[in-house]
């Protein structure tokens, strides 16, 4: 599988486990062939705190994806976010020793390898280095460097941090599930590949995955990654606070913020209630779905303040022109996007990840809450081909240089021959003499 052009995405969310098997068609669209998805029980906040319970999630998904598409899973793309995620800007350069040569690709892959030995905290790791753009022999502004002559390489660098606990409680867990990961991706970058257009990127757009324990931020301008932030905060803790301020168990919270939930008040009316089943016997309990929609509104408004303050942060506030794209579960949410707009002022729209898939793909799988998946797949089939063209590359050049021998064993060979040729010619011509000489003597 792991040769095959198979992908495999593995998603270890706060509330569901989803694994998405896929495969790019001759359009370089996704087919999805198998998918599963179960509750998450041993995440919080998009951290493991529960390795057993985790892992036997993950298996459960697994075995539904497996049946599904038919094929035994063995390899996983895996996705990382959680509140330890943050990230940092730094410039990386290297003086090359063959100045009169063209600048490659290895060059390019060491440049960006050499930033995973910068010091860190105790605890911490870099998890990803996404090279922004590169200078060579200070001149800046270049985006591939491959090909180019020059004696100096220099690249700024968006570096992308987590926890190494984190991180290593993840592999634990896919391991234990009889797994093996062949990437670990940063979630933010997942769900931008899925949602977000080439041209979005290039004008500049912030992709908010609102998840179940955190919401991810991807920055991106001019088409390069410029910020990465997560906030602890989404749609669990909106759940939490309808099951507070309603006064009712968690499980009916949760089903009356998807099915009636809005994220703007002023869309419902007074008289508008829904009835919650009561508790052994009970009475039903009559809720006001306005009442509904200010609980929502006022922790939705906190989650995207903080949304704004890390686009303020960044810097890139007034370079956005493709405003903002929610995904993840929470933005299916009623009245999101306009909430978001009334908050930040900045245009937004809800992120599909239809535009990468193929027609024939269930329409539960184009929805925001499996964006992350779709992603995931997307980020490790190109990964897949990057790493395939590497070795086609590698082996064009071993058979290049076993040409090269091959020709030097025969030059070798025919002047091995010709000497051989020479060497009985003129034993042949030595003979003839020699008995031309015998026969005058005679």
């Amino acid at each position: 599988m792991k040769n095959s052009g198979i992908i495999v995405g593995l998603d270890i969310g706060t509330t569901k486990i989803a694994v998405i098997v896929g495969q790019k068609n001759e359009f370089d669209k996704i087919e999805i062939i198998g998918y599963g998805k179960v509750p998450s029980i041993g995440v919080k906040r998009g951290v493991v705190s529960n390795i057993e319970n985790t892992v036997q999630s993950i298996k459960e998904a697994v075995a539904e994806a497996s049946r599904k598409s038919g094929i035994e899973i063995q390899f996983v793309n895996v996705g990382i976010a959680g509140q330890h995620i943050k990230s940092l800007q730094h410039r990386g350069s290297m003086i090359r020793d063959e100045t009169e040569t063209e600048i490659s690709q290895e060059d390019i892959d060491s440049l960006c390898n050499s930033m995973f030995n910068l010091n860190m905290s105790p605890g911490e790791e870099i998890l990803e280095v996404v090279p922004q753009e590169f200078s060579v022999d200070g001149e800046h502004g270049i985006r591939q460097p491959k090909g180019m002559i020059g004696s100096s390489l220099d690249a700024n660098f968006h570096i992308i941090i987590g926890q190494t606990a984190a991180a290593k409680n993840i592999y634990k867990c896919v391991r234990r599930a009889e797994l093996e990961v062949v990437e670990l991706i940063l979630e933010p970058i997942a769900s931008a590949e899925a949602v977000l257009s080439d041209e979005e990127k290039e004008a500049g757009v912030v992709l908010v995955d609102v998840g179940g324990g955190t919401s991810d931020i991807a920055i991106f301008h001019e088409g390069i990654i410029r910020h990465t932030a997560v906030i602890p905060l989404g749609g669990e803790i909106i759940s939490e606070d309808v099951k507070e301020g309603c006064s009712i168990i968690k499980k009916h919270a949760e089903e009356l913020k998807i099915k009636f939930g809005s994220a703007l008040a002023s869309e419902n009316k007074d008289e508008e209630i829904v009835a919650i089943p009561g508790l052994r016997g009970r009475p039903p309990k009559e809720i006001s779905l306005r009442n509904l929609a200010n609980i929502i509104q006022a922790r939705m408004e906190e989650i995207i303040e903080h949304i704004y303050y890390e686009i303020k942060s960044s810097g890139y506030e007034k370079k956005l022109i493709g405003g903002i794209v929610l995904t993840g579960g929470g933005a299916q949410m009623k009245h999101v996007a306009q909430l978001a707009e009334f908050v930040t002022g900045m245009d937004t729209r809800i992120g599909y990840p239809n535009e990468h898939l193929a027609k024939n793909v269930l329409e539960e799988m184009a929805c925001p809450m499996f964006a992350t998946s779709v992603g995931l797949v997307i980020v490790g089939s190109e990964r897949y081909e990057k790493e395939k063209q590497k070795l086609q590359e590698l082996e064009e050049v071993t058979d290049a240089a076993e040409d090269g021998q091959n020709v030097k064993k025969t030059k070798k060979k025919k002047e091995k021959d010709r000497t051989r040729e020479g060497k009985k010619f003129t034993e042949i011509f030595l003979e003839r003499i020699k008995n031309w000489f015998e026969e005058e003597n005679e």
